[in-house]
């Protein structure tokens, strides 16, 4: 943990900007003042405020856009526009690292060519989680609890954060695997048969995505 992680933190204490940057984070597009004013309930103005103070932050990055989708003359001012960075906050106290040694034994992993054994640890993992979480419900329920903020569209279920981010970026194709396998082990611990996890992936998005079986289609 750094200090700017900290007091990137802290920023959230406010119940306005916790409301306006889970608003924004949850779009997972560029989103306007007027949008996110509306969605949480706050005058103009004071979204606004609250907006420049998470990208003062390093929480969220600003840009100008025209909202009206139109280019060229007629289409109007380019309007002031928030999305959540990409970059990882972390904060721990007292200080852990356990990004360090997940990054070395993601590497052992590959130098000992274990990623058969690493995608059966993984799939039993998923079945374990859903086993040792009393509230867990729906898969919808037990994705969010698990950081992968899902969303539904065209009838699959999209996963907006990877909660793998860091690990998938060096090692992308046994992260992703292993991911997959987690999800799948979710799936098992859940009785859920009317989705299969599958590799699907988005820019800025997971690498998993969970589109209806074929015993659940007509």
């Amino acid at each position: 943990m750094t200090s700017d992680d900290l007091e990137s933190m802290s920023v959230l204490g406010d119940p306005v900007r916790r409301a306006l940057y889970r608003f924004v984070a949850e779009q997972g597009r560029d989103v306007g003042r007027n949008e996110a004013a509306e969605a949480t309930g706050v005058q103009r103005t004071l979204a606004a405020h609250h907006l420049d103070k998470l990208v003062d932050a390093g929480l969220l990055e600003a840009g100008f856009r025209r909202l009206s989708g139109k280019a060229g003359p007629g289409g109007g001012r380019p309007a002031k526009v928030y999305r959540r960075v990409r970059e990882e906050r972390t904060v721990s106290l007292p200080p852990r690292d356990y990004r360090t040694l997940a990054l070395v034994l993601a590497e052992t992993v590959d130098l000992l060519g274990g990623e058969e054994k690493a995608e059966e640890a993984a799939r039993r993992a998923g079945e374990r989680l859903v086993a040792s979480d009393a509230a867990s419900g729906d898969l919808l329920e037990v994705l969010r609890a698990r950081g992968y903020e899902p969303y539904e569209e065209d009838g699959r279920v999209r996963l907006r954060n990877c909660p793998f981010h860091v690990l998938a970026d060096s090692h992308p194709l046994l992260v992703c695997s292993m991911n997959l396998a987690l999800c799948e082990g979710l799936l098992a611990g859940l009785g859920e048969n009317g989705f299969a996890a599958t590799l699907d992936p988005r820019p800025e998005e997971c690498c998993v995505a969970f589109t209806p079986s074929k015993n659940n289609v007509d």
